[in-house]
Protein backbone atom coordinates (compact mmCIF):
# COMPACT_ATOMS: atom_id res chain seq x y z
CA UNK A 1 0.00 0.00 0.00
CA UNK A 2 1.32 3.13 -1.24
CA UNK A 3 2.73 5.98 1.91
CA UNK A 4 0.24 8.45 2.42
CA UNK A 5 0.26 11.05 5.27
CA UNK A 6 -3.79 10.51 4.99
CA UNK A 7 -4.64 8.26 8.43
CA UNK A 8 -6.20 4.71 6.78
CA UNK A 9 -9.97 4.20 6.79
CA UNK A 10 -12.26 1.75 6.15
CA UNK A 11 -14.89 1.98 3.66
CA UNK A 12 -18.31 -0.83 2.79
CA UNK A 13 -21.03 -0.50 0.29
CA UNK A 14 -23.86 -2.34 1.79
CA UNK A 15 -26.18 -3.98 -1.15
CA UNK A 16 -29.54 -6.26 -0.28
CA UNK A 17 -27.40 -9.31 -1.47
CA UNK A 18 -23.43 -8.31 -1.58
CA UNK A 19 -21.67 -5.89 0.70
CA UNK A 20 -18.59 -4.80 -0.59
CA UNK A 21 -15.37 -3.84 1.91
CA UNK A 22 -11.87 -1.80 1.08
CA UNK A 23 -9.53 -0.03 3.14
CA UNK A 24 -8.86 3.94 1.94
CA UNK A 25 -6.07 6.59 2.22
CA UNK A 26 -8.12 10.17 2.02
CA UNK A 27 -10.74 9.90 -1.17
CA UNK A 28 -8.55 6.74 -2.58
CA UNK A 29 -10.02 3.43 -2.37
CA UNK A 30 -7.21 1.02 -2.52
CA UNK A 31 -8.39 -1.24 -5.28
CA UNK A 32 -5.77 -4.06 -4.15
CA UNK A 33 -8.45 -4.04 -0.95
CA UNK A 34 -11.84 -4.38 -1.95
CA UNK A 35 -13.68 -7.81 -1.14
CA UNK A 36 -16.99 -8.98 -1.90
CA UNK A 37 -19.22 -10.82 0.90
CA UNK A 38 -22.18 -12.89 -0.15
CA UNK A 39 -24.82 -11.31 2.71
CA UNK A 40 -26.73 -14.44 3.05
CA UNK A 41 -23.34 -16.13 3.99
CA UNK A 42 -22.48 -13.76 7.12
CA UNK A 43 -24.97 -13.36 10.22
CA UNK A 44 -23.98 -9.92 10.51
CA UNK A 45 -22.33 -6.74 9.15
CA UNK A 46 -20.44 -6.83 11.86
CA UNK A 47 -19.10 -10.25 11.30
CA UNK A 48 -18.33 -9.21 7.56
CA UNK A 49 -16.20 -6.48 8.83
CA UNK A 50 -14.37 -8.43 11.60
CA UNK A 51 -13.35 -10.98 8.46
CA UNK A 52 -12.56 -8.57 5.98
CA UNK A 53 -9.96 -7.01 9.05
CA UNK A 54 -9.07 -10.39 9.56
CA UNK A 55 -8.29 -10.62 5.66
CA UNK A 56 -6.37 -7.85 5.37
CA UNK A 57 -4.10 -8.00 8.40
CA UNK A 58 -5.58 -6.71 11.30
CA UNK A 59 -5.61 -3.44 9.46
CA UNK A 60 -5.92 -0.27 12.46
CA UNK A 61 -8.24 2.41 10.90
CA UNK A 62 -8.81 5.29 12.40
CA UNK A 63 -12.63 5.65 11.07
CA UNK A 64 -15.27 3.99 8.90
CA UNK A 65 -18.38 4.51 7.12
CA UNK A 66 -20.97 2.19 5.81
CA UNK A 67 -23.17 2.79 2.60
CA UNK A 68 -26.74 1.01 2.84
CA UNK A 69 -29.02 0.31 0.85
CA UNK A 70 -31.91 1.16 3.36
CA UNK A 71 -33.11 4.08 5.43
CA UNK A 72 -30.73 5.78 7.74
CA UNK A 73 -31.78 7.88 10.45
CA UNK A 74 -30.45 8.94 13.81
CA UNK A 75 -26.89 7.11 13.27
CA UNK A 76 -28.87 3.59 12.72
CA UNK A 77 -28.93 1.75 9.01
CA UNK A 78 -31.57 -0.54 8.18
CA UNK A 79 -31.14 -2.93 5.23
CA UNK A 80 -34.77 -2.86 3.15
CA UNK A 81 -34.29 -6.64 2.09
CA UNK A 82 -32.81 -8.28 4.52
CA UNK A 83 -32.87 -8.12 8.62
CA UNK A 84 -30.05 -6.00 9.24
CA UNK A 85 -29.74 -3.11 11.29
CA UNK A 86 -26.39 -1.66 12.97
CA UNK A 87 -25.68 1.98 14.93
CA UNK A 88 -22.05 3.77 14.78
CA UNK A 89 -21.51 2.49 17.85
CA UNK A 90 -21.36 -1.10 16.81
CA UNK A 91 -19.61 -0.10 13.49
CA UNK A 92 -16.91 1.49 15.99
CA UNK A 93 -16.77 -1.81 17.67
CA UNK A 94 -16.52 -3.99 15.05
CA UNK A 95 -13.61 -2.12 13.03
CA UNK A 96 -11.85 -0.65 16.18
CA UNK A 97 -12.32 2.91 14.59
CA UNK A 98 -12.30 6.03 16.66
CA UNK A 99 -14.91 7.91 14.15
CA UNK A 100 -17.91 5.81 12.70
CA UNK A 101 -20.54 7.00 10.26
CA UNK A 102 -23.22 5.52 8.18
CA UNK A 103 -24.75 6.71 5.20
CA UNK A 104 -27.91 5.73 2.54
CA UNK A 105 -26.43 4.55 -0.13
CA UNK A 106 -27.33 7.44 -2.53
CA UNK A 107 -25.90 10.09 -0.09
CA UNK A 108 -22.21 7.74 -0.59
CA UNK A 109 -22.94 8.30 -4.60
CA UNK A 110 -23.63 11.78 -3.92
CA UNK A 111 -20.50 12.51 -1.65
CA UNK A 112 -18.71 10.69 -4.49
CA UNK A 113 -19.55 13.42 -7.17
CA UNK A 114 -16.14 15.32 -8.24
CA UNK A 115 -13.70 12.41 -7.03
CA UNK A 116 -15.24 9.83 -9.70
CA UNK A 117 -12.46 9.10 -12.61
CA UNK A 118 -14.31 11.29 -15.86
CA UNK A 119 -13.47 8.90 -17.83
CA UNK A 120 -16.07 6.18 -16.19
CA UNK A 121 -18.86 9.37 -16.68
CA UNK A 122 -20.84 9.39 -20.36
CA UNK A 123 -22.70 12.84 -20.81
CA UNK A 124 -26.60 11.98 -21.90
CA UNK A 125 -26.89 15.98 -22.13
CA UNK A 126 -24.18 18.53 -22.24
CA UNK A 127 -23.04 20.30 -18.80
CA UNK A 128 -23.38 23.96 -19.08
CA UNK A 129 -20.92 25.96 -16.98
CA UNK A 130 -21.41 25.95 -13.36
CA UNK A 131 -20.82 27.85 -10.01
CA UNK A 132 -18.72 25.11 -7.86
CA UNK A 133 -21.43 25.84 -5.35
CA UNK A 134 -24.12 25.02 -7.62
CA UNK A 135 -26.56 22.20 -6.22
CA UNK A 136 -26.05 18.92 -8.07
CA UNK A 137 -28.81 15.55 -8.20
CA UNK A 138 -27.47 12.52 -7.97
CA UNK A 139 -30.96 9.55 -9.30
CA UNK A 140 -30.75 6.33 -8.58
CA UNK A 141 -32.13 3.87 -11.62
CA UNK A 142 -31.29 0.22 -10.14
CA UNK A 143 -33.38 -2.70 -7.91
CA UNK A 144 -35.18 0.57 -6.68
CA UNK A 145 -35.51 4.61 -7.74
CA UNK A 146 -33.97 7.11 -5.43
CA UNK A 147 -32.89 10.45 -5.23
CA UNK A 148 -30.61 12.55 -3.31
CA UNK A 149 -29.49 16.22 -3.23
CA UNK A 150 -26.23 17.74 -2.91
CA UNK A 151 -25.16 20.91 -1.58
CA UNK A 152 -21.26 22.26 -1.32
CA UNK A 153 -21.11 25.22 1.39
CA UNK A 154 -18.16 26.43 3.35
CA UNK A 155 -18.77 24.35 6.13
CA UNK A 156 -18.38 20.98 3.50
CA UNK A 157 -20.80 18.96 1.60
CA UNK A 158 -24.76 18.38 2.43
CA UNK A 159 -25.98 15.65 1.11
CA UNK A 160 -29.52 14.51 2.89
CA UNK A 161 -31.38 11.23 2.42
CA UNK A 162 -34.71 11.42 0.26
CA UNK A 163 -37.54 8.23 -0.53
CA UNK A 164 -38.23 10.05 -3.81
CA UNK A 165 -39.54 6.79 -5.60
CA UNK A 166 -42.34 6.50 -3.81
CA UNK A 167 -43.86 9.55 -4.97
CA UNK A 168 -47.18 9.35 -7.61
CA UNK A 169 -45.96 8.42 -11.41
CA UNK A 170 -46.47 11.23 -13.96
CA UNK A 171 -49.84 10.86 -16.05
CA UNK A 172 -49.46 13.20 -19.11
CA UNK A 173 -51.18 11.40 -21.77
CA UNK A 174 -54.05 8.41 -22.19
CA UNK A 175 -51.42 5.88 -22.75
CA UNK A 176 -49.63 7.01 -19.38
CA UNK A 177 -53.07 6.72 -17.67
CA UNK A 178 -53.13 3.21 -18.62
CA UNK A 179 -49.88 2.55 -17.14
CA UNK A 180 -50.74 3.71 -13.85
CA UNK A 181 -53.70 2.03 -13.49
CA UNK A 182 -52.18 -1.76 -14.16
CA UNK A 183 -48.92 -0.78 -12.06
CA UNK A 184 -52.14 0.68 -9.38
CA UNK A 185 -53.76 -2.45 -10.08
CA UNK A 186 -51.38 -5.08 -9.16
CA UNK A 187 -49.93 -2.71 -6.13
CA UNK A 188 -52.50 -0.18 -4.74
CA UNK A 189 -50.17 2.42 -5.71
CA UNK A 190 -48.55 3.70 -8.87
CA UNK A 191 -45.25 5.49 -7.80
CA UNK A 192 -42.40 5.92 -9.62
CA UNK A 193 -40.08 2.99 -8.54
CA UNK A 194 -42.68 0.64 -9.59
CA UNK A 195 -41.92 1.78 -13.06
CA UNK A 196 -38.55 3.05 -13.08
CA UNK A 197 -36.71 0.26 -11.67
CA UNK A 198 -35.57 -3.49 -12.70
CA UNK A 199 -39.36 -4.74 -11.46
CA UNK A 200 -40.97 -1.51 -12.90
CA UNK A 201 -39.58 -2.62 -16.23
CA UNK A 202 -40.67 -6.00 -16.15
CA UNK A 203 -44.28 -4.47 -15.77
CA UNK A 204 -44.00 -2.07 -18.45
CA UNK A 205 -43.48 -5.31 -20.65
CA UNK A 206 -46.27 -7.29 -19.16
CA UNK A 207 -48.68 -3.65 -19.71
CA UNK A 208 -47.86 -3.65 -22.98
CA UNK A 209 -48.30 -7.32 -23.40
CA UNK A 210 -51.68 -6.83 -21.87
CA UNK A 211 -51.95 -3.82 -24.53
CA UNK A 212 -51.23 -5.98 -27.20
CA UNK A 213 -52.96 -9.11 -26.51
CA UNK A 214 -49.51 -11.01 -26.08
CA UNK A 215 -48.87 -12.83 -22.76
CA UNK A 216 -45.50 -13.20 -23.81
CA UNK A 217 -43.63 -13.02 -20.23
CA UNK A 218 -39.75 -11.73 -19.89
CA UNK A 219 -37.29 -10.83 -17.16
CA UNK A 220 -35.49 -7.68 -17.30
CA UNK A 221 -31.97 -9.32 -17.93
CA UNK A 222 -33.85 -10.64 -20.94
CA UNK A 223 -35.33 -7.42 -22.15
CA UNK A 224 -31.91 -5.41 -21.65
CA UNK A 225 -30.36 -8.19 -23.59
CA UNK A 226 -32.93 -8.09 -26.59
CA UNK A 227 -32.19 -3.99 -26.69
CA UNK A 228 -28.56 -4.56 -26.41
CA UNK A 229 -29.22 -7.04 -29.44
CA UNK A 230 -30.64 -4.39 -31.39
CA UNK A 231 -34.02 -6.25 -31.68
CA UNK A 232 -37.09 -4.23 -32.57
CA UNK A 233 -40.29 -5.54 -30.81
CA UNK A 234 -41.78 -5.43 -27.50
CA UNK A 235 -38.64 -5.22 -25.67
CA UNK A 236 -37.90 -2.01 -27.74
CA UNK A 237 -41.24 -0.62 -27.29
CA UNK A 238 -40.60 -1.54 -23.39
CA UNK A 239 -37.16 0.68 -23.41
CA UNK A 240 -38.59 3.71 -25.42
CA UNK A 241 -41.85 3.71 -22.25
CA UNK A 242 -39.27 3.47 -19.67
CA UNK A 243 -36.59 5.77 -21.12
CA UNK A 244 -39.24 8.53 -21.73
CA UNK A 245 -40.79 8.24 -18.11
CA UNK A 246 -37.35 8.53 -16.83
CA UNK A 247 -36.68 11.62 -19.24
CA UNK A 248 -39.99 13.06 -17.92
CA UNK A 249 -39.61 12.29 -14.13
CA UNK A 250 -35.51 13.74 -14.03
CA UNK A 251 -37.62 16.57 -15.55
CA UNK A 252 -39.72 17.19 -12.58
CA UNK A 253 -36.95 16.62 -10.41
CA UNK A 254 -34.54 19.15 -12.25
CA UNK A 255 -37.46 21.88 -11.60
CA UNK A 256 -37.96 20.56 -8.21
CA UNK A 257 -34.30 20.73 -6.95
CA UNK A 258 -32.58 23.26 -9.30
CA UNK A 259 -29.31 21.10 -10.07
CA UNK A 260 -27.20 23.68 -12.27
CA UNK A 261 -24.33 21.41 -11.25
CA UNK A 262 -25.67 18.38 -12.75
CA UNK A 263 -28.38 15.66 -12.85
CA UNK A 264 -26.17 12.35 -12.20
CA UNK A 265 -28.09 8.81 -13.03
CA UNK A 266 -26.60 6.02 -11.22
CA UNK A 267 -26.93 2.35 -10.60
CA UNK A 268 -27.08 -0.86 -12.54
CA UNK A 269 -30.05 -0.21 -14.63
CA UNK A 270 -29.08 3.46 -15.77
CA UNK A 271 -25.59 2.24 -16.80
CA UNK A 272 -27.50 -0.94 -18.63
CA UNK A 273 -29.92 2.10 -20.20
CA UNK A 274 -26.43 4.24 -20.79
CA UNK A 275 -26.31 3.43 -24.74
CA UNK A 276 -30.05 3.47 -25.68
CA UNK A 277 -30.81 6.76 -23.56
CA UNK A 278 -30.38 8.76 -27.09
CA UNK A 279 -32.28 6.64 -29.29
CA UNK A 280 -35.27 6.35 -27.04
CA UNK A 281 -35.83 10.45 -26.69
CA UNK A 282 -34.19 10.59 -23.15
CA UNK A 283 -33.62 14.13 -23.78
CA UNK A 284 -37.16 15.06 -25.61
CA UNK A 285 -38.91 13.74 -22.89
CA UNK A 286 -36.44 15.63 -20.60
CA UNK A 287 -37.16 19.20 -22.10
CA UNK A 288 -40.80 18.38 -22.45
CA UNK A 289 -42.28 21.06 -20.36
CA UNK A 290 -44.03 23.44 -22.53
CA UNK A 291 -42.66 27.24 -21.76
CA UNK A 292 -40.23 25.92 -19.63
CA UNK A 293 -38.51 23.45 -22.40
CA UNK A 294 -35.45 26.00 -23.24
CA UNK A 295 -35.03 26.17 -19.47
CA UNK A 296 -34.62 22.40 -19.04
CA UNK A 297 -31.33 22.75 -21.29
CA UNK A 298 -29.68 24.47 -18.23
CA UNK A 299 -29.16 20.85 -16.85
CA UNK A 300 -26.31 18.61 -17.34
CA UNK A 301 -26.96 14.71 -17.24
CA UNK A 302 -24.53 12.09 -16.92
CA UNK A 303 -24.31 8.24 -16.31
CA UNK A 304 -21.79 7.38 -13.40
CA UNK A 305 -20.12 4.06 -14.76
CA UNK A 306 -17.92 3.57 -11.60
CA UNK A 307 -19.55 0.58 -9.81
CA UNK A 308 -17.46 1.49 -6.95
CA UNK A 309 -18.55 4.55 -6.09
CA UNK A 310 -20.40 4.67 -3.11
CA UNK A 311 -16.99 3.16 -1.47
CA UNK A 312 -15.30 6.50 -2.78
CA UNK A 313 -18.09 8.48 -1.66
CA UNK A 314 -17.86 7.14 2.01
CA UNK A 315 -14.07 7.63 1.76
CA UNK A 316 -15.04 10.91 0.99
CA UNK A 317 -16.99 11.62 3.71
CA UNK A 318 -14.81 10.46 5.75
CA UNK A 319 -12.31 13.44 5.08
CA UNK A 320 -14.82 15.72 5.76
CA UNK A 321 -15.22 14.36 8.80
CA UNK A 322 -11.76 14.03 10.18
CA UNK A 323 -10.75 17.33 8.45
CA UNK A 324 -13.40 19.76 9.73
CA UNK A 325 -15.09 17.84 12.85
CA UNK A 326 -18.18 17.66 11.98
CA UNK A 327 -20.58 15.07 13.44
CA UNK A 328 -20.44 11.85 12.03
CA UNK A 329 -23.62 11.19 9.12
Amino acid sequence: MPHSAEPLTLVADVGGTNTRVALARGREVVAATIRRYANKEQPSLEAALRRFLQETGDAKVAAACVAVAGPVKDGRGTLTNLDWSFDRETLAEATGADLAAILNDLQAQGHALGFVDPALTTTVMPFPPASPQAAKLVVNVGTGFNIAQVFDAAGGRLVPPAEAGHVTLPVRSEEDLRLARFVGAAHGFASVEEVLSGRGLVQVFDWLGQEEGDATRATSAEIMEALARGEEGRAARAGRVFVRMLGAVSGDLALTTLPFGGIWLVGGLARAFAPHLDRFGFREAFRDKGRFSEFLDGFGVGVVEDDNAALTGSASHLVGLLQGGRPPA
